[in-house]
């Protein structure tokens, strides 16, 4: 496995853990573990004041009478106390409490739910052009958009490097009266880009970027030009996110130790006060349930503000039912390859030659070949000299030669290169394994080396196994532009289906996300100092700042849409097609499952103007999250911040919300869904339905034309989804519907899963 991959997976994927503790330490002292606290505001809140109710005064008053007597008059750290008070999330608040006051706290009036908070570990240049927005300035979707202008991006990540040039405010115009937000920098450091930076870390006093991770991801999304970026010489050109005049506020969660949920929650219930339009949230991973996972808790209330969400699906692939962050509210966003190759290509003895991927580039490393070593020899279990583990290699065989080692183990890319080199070793081949396929990624490697793809890898060992005299020679070709499979599903990317909400596809869509140029915290080039830092990474959490700029371009554009809207603009203009112009692939060049692309891949241009746009309102998901199998009233209420009596309420199944995509899970035989569309194309237009069925699935759309008046009318369909007898259970298969006009197409994937009568 390559130091990126290592990164990207241990270091930008997000698991939740939670440390089992006991009550009292080996002193018999009391143990305080931090907890997220639900309740309800008291019977009487009618007769309270609206000034007196929103204020902080009041919360906090309500909020200490829950804990116990002893801890409202206490300062000592070891008592019960309150870290955050919550308002807009939920109401509640996190504290430090012992086991014994959260069961007398369950005793008090207006108490909904304790639970201990849990930690989470973290899950460019080109992007732009990539995405057919125009790096000549003044024409294209950029302009049409405003470059994003007056939109204020919130990214809850591991803070921000605030001299950084991508956070230069040339150009920027001042931020929107709305802003409420504040810069817990010196005062002088925020500018017109970078409005607010806030920290939520106990003892950690300054939203400063120690990782690198938020300064990535907001550049991404909203960094200003920065001509000459590169990294190690490569990747050379304008760096610019993909809302070059949004607003960027950073709210820092994260720190080397982590990222706690309670400062999660609280950066959050931040970005709603202070007015943030688009929240990008690279943090994966949580509960399944809904009302139980804090990203999405937090998310369900900024969306009933009117705030779109964006979060990254998750590096679990390429496995099925591995996502994260699988909310309707939010956006679910899954990570593509870009068409920009940092290319080292290994050439062997009898003239075959592989193209692989490395960010260290030497310009005077010999094209002569050299003996080529792999350590394992005919021993394929032997594991610590696959993974070219320091006490499998030795001098005599290592010294002079190419190294071939394959990804995997306990080691990164970088340190097997370091193993080699300590060895006198000349260079490494690097081998993916299966899983990995054709993704690669482009390591600052310490000597000359190169990632090959598992099918190239598989090549490189059959030459290794015809010879006794096997040698090598590493070619660096530099920054290669046009590869023709791009974009292509990485191979880490979550799939679907969802396990949460099986009646919604999930992703939604996919972005770029590997061999990312954006800014970074510090150099990645020993003993060099400079303001001018990027970095190469991959990830989910890097295809997520994507969406959320594209998302900031389309509000500026079209600032009365909702975020279902965005949304849904995003996902049926999205493309389904590679350079090549073949149905998008996996990491297997194979056709990718619906599971791992969703829509497709994001085309901001096309979003723009998208014809017709599923909307859906807050007050939707109540009778959709009602018909969640086993949701109770009070798990409902969580997420709505409302009693809600779910008898009351006409429940829906899952895919009759009004989404821009079906997934049919085929129980009975017959099902009925009906979808309105919203007219945001030409005031007068007709659309004619286009049905591509899945296998064993007969599809009819009543009525199968749309004849609009006028822009803002809206329409209503119904499908009736019916499974063939010849459908064998078990099978998965996909479809579209589409509807098209003269001048539009909008496109809805319909995925059909057939589980028998």
């Amino acid at each position: 496995m390559t130091s990126l991959h290592i990164l990207t997976l241990m270091i930008l994927a997000i698991t939740f853990y939670s440390l089992p503790i006991s009550s009292h330490d080996l002193h018999g002292q009391t143990i305080l573990e931090t907890y997220i606290i639900h309740v309800e505001l008291p019977d009487d809140i009618d007769q309270i004041s609206t000034a007196d109710f929103r204020s902080n005064e009041y919360l906090e008053t309500w909020y200490n009478s829950f804990l116990p007597t002893t801890a409202t008059a206490s300062s000592n750290e070891a008592s019960p106390r309150i870290v955050y008070s919550y308002r807009n999330v939920f109401k509640g608040f996190a504290a430090k409490l012992s086991a014994e006051d959260v069961k007398e706290m369950e005793k008090k009036p207006g108490f909904v739910l304790a639970r201990k908070q849990k930690m989470l570990s973290l899950s460019t240049t080109h992007t732009p052009s990539f995405l057919g927005l125009n790096l000549q300035q003044n024409s294209g979707f950029w302009r049409q958009s405003n470059y994003g202008r007056e939109i204020i991006i919130g990214v809850v990540d591991t803070g921000i490097v605030p001299d950084h040039p991508s956070f230069d405010d040339e150009g920027m115009p001042p931020p929107p009266a709305k802003w409420k937000g504040r810069c817990d920098f010196n005062s002088s450091v925020c500018n017109n880009k970078l409005i607010g930076a806030r920290y939520f870390h106990d003892g950690n006093g300054s939203p400063l970027d120690e990782i690198g991770h938020g300064t990535h991801t907001a550049s991404t999304a909203a960094g200003n030009y920065v001509r000459g970026a590169n990294v190690l010489g490569n990747a050379n050109g304008t760096a610019v996110g993909i809302a070059p005049l949004a607003h960027l506020a950073m709210y820092k969660v994260c720190t080397p130790d982590g990222c706690s949920e309670s400062d999660i929650i609280a950066a959050m219930d931040a970005a709603i006060e202070d007015g943030v339009d688009i929240l990008s949230i690279s943090l994966v991973g949580g509960e399944d349930q809904f009302y139980a996972n804090s990203v999405l808790l937090g998310a369900y209330s900024a969306m009933q503000k009117g705030i779109f969400v964006s979060c990254s699906a998750g590096n679990d692939g390429p496995f099925e039912s591995s996502l994260s962050n699988e909310a309707p509210w939010v956006m679910t966003v899954g990570a593509s390859t870009i068409d920009r190759n940092i290319r080292a290509t290994a050439v062997l003895g009898n003239k075959q030659e592989f193209h692989g991927e490395s960010l260290y580039q030497p310009k005077d490393f010999p094209p002569a070949l050299h003996p080529l070593f792999y350590p394992a020899g005919m021993n394929q279990s032997d594991l610590d000299s696959r993974y070219c583990n320091a006490a499998s290699l030795n001098k005599t065989e290592v010294e002079g030669k190419i190294v071939v080692c394959h990804v995997g183990g306990d080691l990164t890319g970088i340190e097997k290169g370091q193993n080699i080199k300590d060895l006198d070793g000349v260079g490494m081949i690097l081998i993916n394994p299966e899983k990995d396929g054709y993704t690669t990624f482009a390591d600052a490697h310490v000597l000359p080396a190169t990632l090959l793809s598992y099918a190239d890898g598989l090549k490189v060992m059959a030459y290794i196994n015809s010879t006794k005299s096997p040698v090598a020679a590493i070619s660096f070709k530099g920054t290669v532009i046009g590869h023709n499979h791009a974009p292509m599903v990485a191979s880490f990317s979550s799939r679907g289906p969802s396990r949460a909400s099986p009646g919604i596809l999930k992703p939604d869509i996919i972005g770029p996300g590997v061999n990312i140029l954006a800014g970074w915290n510090e150099s990645i080039e020993n003993n060099t100092k400079s303001k001018l830092n990027f970095n190469v990474i991959s990830g989910t959490s890097m295809s997520c700042p994507h969406l959320s700029g594209a998302a900031a371009l389309l509000k500026s554009a079209h600032p009365k849409w909702s975020p279902a809207a965005i949304k849904s603009a995003i996902m049926t203009t999205a493309d389904l097609v590679n350079l090549a112009k073949n149905p998008i692939e996996d990491e297997r060049h194979l056709p990718a499952s619906i599971f791992a692309v969703g829509s497709g891949h994001v085309n901001p241009s096309r979003a723009n103007n998208p014809g017709l746009i599923y909307d859906i309102e807050p007050t939707d998901y109540v009778p959709y999250l009602c018909g969640l199998m086993n949701y109770t009233d009070k798990e409902v209420g969580l997420l709505t911040q409302s009693k809600v009596n779910c008898a009351k309420e006409s429940s829906i199944p899952e895919a009759q919300l009004n989404y821009p995509s079906f997934s049919i899970i085929f129980g009975s035989p017959v099902q009925r869904y009906t979808r309105t569309v919203t007219n945001v194309g030409e005031a007068k237009s007709t659309y004619n339905v286009k049905v591509v069925a899945p296998k064993g699935v007969k599809v009819t759309v009543v009525p199968h034309t749309l004849n609009f008046s006028k822009v803002n009318q809206k329409l209503t369909y119904e499908v009736i989804f019916t499974r063939l007898e010849a459908a064998a259970e078990g099978i998965v298969s996909q479809g579209s519907l589409s509807w098209n006009s003269a001048k539009y197409s909008v496109r809805s994937p319909i995925v059909a899963i057939v589980n028998g009568n």
